[in-house]
């Protein structure tokens, strides 16, 4: 049998893997601390699981991964590409350049390369301005050196024809081998946000190509021949290719899957998920077993981005979580994330923690020592906690109703089990690896969201479009061709646009690829 599955979650302070059976059964599981370099937590997580579970690397069909290089590199502005971007769009929209409210460090960091051409549409598909291919091919070569190119055309998600002529222009400038975002693959209408999300995306690709090298090395390291994929920000899977095309996908992914393995462990298909990690706490809703999406633009890195990414309120609490008491009690921020074992007291180290508070009052038994800390401390931070996540669970819930929370993570022993705005408190089984259990069990997905004129078409054809679209997009990601199902439809009339203009937005997934 070699269809088991190997679920790998790198946080900011744990490595969590799983390996679960064809009936999603988990038959191990592991949480190791993360390392610097990453690949070597993955590789020491890895052996605790195969060791446990007694199963052969040749049994292995499938390994998944949800990492946080994107999001780390973004963060300490590491790594990145210097990026050529090109907006398609002059001269509608020369009053606001392209990167102008990025931070000036996060530009510096991809060259702050930027252009205005001429081009672009309507919101209904009527060119805006022609598009002067000798103007474009100029500019590719003014932008010679650089590590990749991003595309934005205003209306894209309408029409892509000058994004796509643009970019076979590039091609023939450059050649193949330099990568190029376009943005109506990425980000949905909202020009600049739309830019940020595609330039963000550019400038990940290396980033995410190291990542799957040392994902695939590792495995190889192991003698590990599956199938490889990676968990996107949706709480679906994607193709090692598909992730090294669209990094950006892979920012948030962590949360997402906390919510869809919170969902499956504990049987809940609609409420709140409360993660509790290492460093943060992060508060999201499932609906239907899929994680909410966010409906307003996220900042990512401090730059405003519209493409889709999960509805998550982090609070500053983990484990690693500090603890002042200088005047008031309070737990957070600051941590000291994978240092746990090094730094706290409970492990013999000098840093007061939340994790010493709980082993002190007695609900945890590790380390080698038990903390000397007063009970009024304790109760005062746990309050302090207490109140901290239930005003991030009533933030989230969209209405007053009690609903139920899940609580998993490998600082769940922090939340206390009796929450105010909750209907029930999920503690189930094997919460403290949710994570990994969440991309181990994921689907394969694909999505599409545009604006469709229905003085052109039917409402039907347009729906209809856009689920071809969406399968495609799935199929694209790596999604067997026959479990493919339409999982999630929105339809939203633009009555402050002319034309009959109707935006819709489909969702696909799928069973993994044999």
């Amino acid at each position: 049998m070699t269809d088991y599955r190997l679920g790998i979650d790198v946080g900011g302070t744990n490595t969590d893997a799983v390996i679960m059976n064809t009936d999603d059964e988990l038959l191990a599981k592991t949480k190791t601390p993360t390392t610097e370099d990453i690949t070597t937590g993955i590789l020491h997580a890895l052996d605790d699981v195969l060791d446990e579970s007694g199963i052969t690397v040749d049994a292995l069909g499938y390994v998944m991964l949800g990492t946080t290089h994107a999001t780390n590199a973004i963060t300490e502005r590491r790594g990145l590409n210097e990026v050529g971007v090109i907006r398609i769009g002059a001269p509608a929209t020369q009053s606001i350049r392209p990167l102008l409210e990025w931070p000036d460090d996060l530009a510096d960091a991809i060259g702050n390369n930027v252009s205005i051409l001429d081009g672009g549409h309507e919101f209904d598909g009527r060119t805006l301005n022609d598009l002067d291919e000798a103007q474009v091919r100029e500019q590719v070569r003014e932008f010679a050196g650089v590590d990749a190119f991003a595309v934005t055309s205003v209306f894209s998600p309408v029409r892509e024809d000058h994004e796509a002529r643009v970019a076979e222009i590039i091609r023939d400038e450059v050649g193949d081998e330099i990568p190029i975002s376009l943005s109506n693959e990425i980000g949905s209408v909202g020009l600049l946000e739309r830019e940020n999300a595609t330039t963000l995306n550019a400038a990940l690709t290396s980033v995410a190509d190291e990542a799957a090298s040392a994902f695939v090395e590792a495995m190889d390291e192991r003698g590990i021949d599956a199938n490889l994929y990676f968990g996107q920000n949706d709480g679906t899977l994607m193709s090692v290719e598909y992730a090294i095309r669209y990094p950006i996908f892979t920012v948030a992914s962590g949360p997402s899957n906390s919510v869809r393995g919170a969902a499956y462990l504990s049987n809940v298909q609609n409420g709140i998920i409360v993660d509790v990690g290492g460093t943060t706490t992060d508060v999201g809703a499932v609906s239907d077993g899929f994680p909410r999406e966010s409906s307003v633009a996220v900042e990512i890195g401090d730059v405003k981005t519209n493409f889709r990414m999960p509805d998550i309120i982090a609070i500053g609490i983990g484990g690693g979580s500090l603890v002042s008491t200088d005047g008031e009690v309070m737990v957070g921020p600051q941590s000291v994330g994978y240092k746990l074992t090094d730094e706290a007291l409970c492990f013999g180290g000098e840093t007061l923690t939340a994790t010493d508070l709980e082993v002190a009052a007695g609900t945890i038994d590790i380390g080698s020592v038990t903390p000397d800390i007063d009970e009024e401390t304790v109760l005062a931070a746990r309050e302090f906690v207490r109140g901290r996540v239930e005003r991030a669970v009533d933030r989230i819930k969209t209405s007053a109703e009690q609903v139920p929370v899940v609580i998993v993570g490998g600082g769940s022993i922090l939340v206390p089990n009796d929450l105010e705005g909750a209907s029930e408190v999920h503690k189930p089984d094997h919460y403290e690896v949710a994570n990994a259990v969440g991309v181990a069990i994921a689907q394969v997905s694909g999505e599409v969201d545009r604006i469709y004129s229905l003085d052109e078409m039917t409402r039907d054809e347009a729906i209809q479009n856009a689920k071809d679209e969406a399968i495609e997009n799935a199929l694209a990601a790596g999604a067997d061709t026959e479990s493919i199902e339409i999982v999630d439809i929105e339809e939203v009339p633009l009555s402050y646009l002319p034309g009959n203009a109707v935006r819709i937005k489909v969702k696909a997934a799928g069973a993994l690829d044999h």
